[in-house]
This record gives C-alpha cells, sequence and structure tokens, in this order.
C-alpha cells in the first residue's frame, strides 16, 4: 500500500514486512500489548477495566511522549488481522468494558478489516487526534466511542514538538468528524457508550493554549454534546530534556488554573489529579496478550 491514512499523506511503501514514511510501520499491524488498563477515565475503564490494544509506531512522535519505546523506538510484534480480532476477543473474556484500540491511526485498515463484523462491546478510537476525515469516513459504524487527544492549538507549538505544523487544523476537522459519527455521549450505569471524549495535556509554560484549546471545545460542541478530559500527568518523559521549556514537570498552580478555567465553560467531562503523574501509570510494553498462549510462554522463558 501507498499511505495516506494520516494527514501527513506521505505515500510511503508498506508492505507486511516493512515500511517507511514518519511512522516506519508495515501494513501488518504492530501490537506492543494487549490487556486490561484501569487507568483511562471513569467511563471508559468502569470496574473491569478498558481492553487496551497498543500499537506500535506513530504519525506524530511528539518529544514529549512517555510511551516512546513503542511510539519512537518501534517496539512490537508484527500480527495478522485474524490474530488481532482474537485478541479482540480474548479481552472481551476477561471483563473487559470495550475494546480501546491506542495510536491506531496508522493501522485503520487493518482495524476496519478487523471489525468487518461488530463486537459485542463498544470499540473507542484512542488517537492522538491527527487523522484524516477520509481515513474516519471508512470506519463510520464500527467506532462507537471516539477519544482523540486535541493537543495544540497553535500551528508553531504543534510544528516545535511533533513536526506537524497543520495539527490544529487537521484535528479540530477529525473531531468534528468523530462527534458527527458519534453524536451526543451516551452513558449507562456509568458507563460510556456511545460518544466523543476529547482529550488535552496541560504543557508547561502552555497555559494560554490549555485555555485556547478549552474555548474551541466550548465554541464548537453545544452543552451536552462532547465530555473534555484535562489531563496534567505531564513529567519530562521521553525526548523533553532537549526542550528547555519542557523540562519539568506541570506545576500544581498550572493545572489548577486549568481547571478553574475548565468549570467557568462549563466544559463537562473530568480533571486528572497530579498524582497521576507517575511512572507506575505506565503499562509495560512487553508483548503481553499479543502472542498465542505458546509464544507468551517462550517471552517469559527468554526474560528469565
Amino acid at each position: 500500500m501507498l499511505c495516506t491514512l494520516c494527514p501527513r499523506a506521505c505515500g510511503a511503501a508498506r508492505t507486511e514486512t516493512s515500511g517507511g514514511g514518519v511512522c516506519a510501520m508495515p501494513s501488518l499491524p504492530v501490537v506492543a500489548r494487549a490487556a486490561l488498563h484501569h487507568w483511562e477515565e471513569p467511563p471508559i475503564s468502569g470496574r473491569n477495566g478498558s481492553g487496551t490494544v497498543f500499537f506500535s509506531g506513530c504519525s506524530l512522535k511528539c518529544v514529549f511522549c512517555q510511551n516512546e519505546a513503542i511510539s519512537h523506538e518501534n517496539f512490537g510484534r508484527a500480527i495478522p488481522v485474524s490474530r488481532l480480532r482474537e485478541i479482540f476477543f480474548e479481552l472481551i473474556a476477561q471483563g473487559a468494558h470495550n475494546i480501546n484500540l491506542v495510536n491506531p491511526t496508522h493501522f485503520a485498515h487493518a482495524v476496519g478489516a478487523a471489525l468487518s463484523e461488530p463486537l459485542p462491546v463498544p470499540v473507542v478510537w484512542n488517537s492522538g487526534g491527527y487523522d484524516c476525515v477520509e481515513t474516519l469516513r471508512a470506519l463510520e459504524g464500527k467506532i462507537q466511542i471516539y477519544l482523540p487527544d486535541l493537543k495544540y492549538a497553535r500551528a508553531e507549538t504543534a510544528a516545535r514538538y511533533s513536526a506537524a505544523p497543520d495539527y490544529p487544523e487537521a484535528a479540530r476537522a477529525a473531531i468534528a468528524e468523530m462527534v458527527r459519527q458519534t453524536g451526543p455521549c451516551v452513558l449507562e450505569d456509568g458507563l460510556l457508550k456511545r460518544g466523543t471524549v476529547i482529550r488535552h495535556l496541560i504543557l508547561p509554560g502552555h497555559l494560554s493554549e490549555t485555555k485556547e484549546v478549552m474555548d474551541w471545545v466550548a465554541a464548537a460542541f453545544p452543552p451536552g454534546t462532547v465530555l473534555f478530559s484535562l489531563m496534567s500527568q505531564y513529567t519530562p518523559w521521553g525526548r523533553a530534556e532537549a526542550y528547555p521549556e519542557l523540562n519539568r514537570s506541570l506545576r500544581p498552580s498550572e493545572a489548577r488554573a486549568a481547571e478553574r478555567y475548565m468549570a467557568a465553560l462549563g466544559l463537562e467531562g473530568c480533571a486528572q489529579e497530579l498524582g497521576a503523574a507517575d511512572s507506575a501509570f505506565i503499562p509495560a510494553f512487553d508483548l503481553t496478550g499479543v502472542l498465542h498462549k505458546e509464544g507468551q510462554e517462550k517471552v517469559k522463558k527468554n526474560k528469565n
């Protein structure tokens, strides 16, 4: 395939065994972990956990990414689409409230094939927000919950930290399409069944831009349409040390100011506690749940 799945539309030649472009991924889905995850937003994780499938590679490669091992270093294992669908059902058997596809943008073709038949639980598209409207439209009816980031409001910030000056424009268009598909959020017994939750990570020294992000959400969507998740777990992960302005943790005063602004705008959703800024909340990328049982045993033996 000549890839145009994400807004970079780089046309990279991707085969089953090799890939190019920014994500550097083959056409087969590459997965680093598949397991129940309890640290998403409460309506996503619920009591049992969200059935997360972490895809490797990334078309954004943000300099502060806490999942650098898979987004920048591309750790993971290529699997056929048939195995991907098996993983969905294995997570459902473990009690997953939903199937949560983490960073799936560059594998949208594989996700669509794996969801050729509907699942008995909602499917969550958990992306960086850097999605093409055309790619999302090809998935319509297969995704019940969209969980995009809205990382930046300014082109210059997106260019500096993700080499994607078109990010604000692309993400806003993508999110509008997501909301069109899902309609207003629908919750049952505290669990999200359908809808769009927009995430934003507060970056140190960028409070004014965080406010711009929230201004856009409040203006773009009537009350009751979307949920907003304000995240304050930033710490200097990845390559942030090369960017002096990012090489510090978020100050409590910055988080509190953002929370007050969110409340003043009347945005519905949740604000993450500062205590979530801890490496303990980063999952182990060790192929858990990716391989068949025999393969999992081999991985464990090699570790020992």
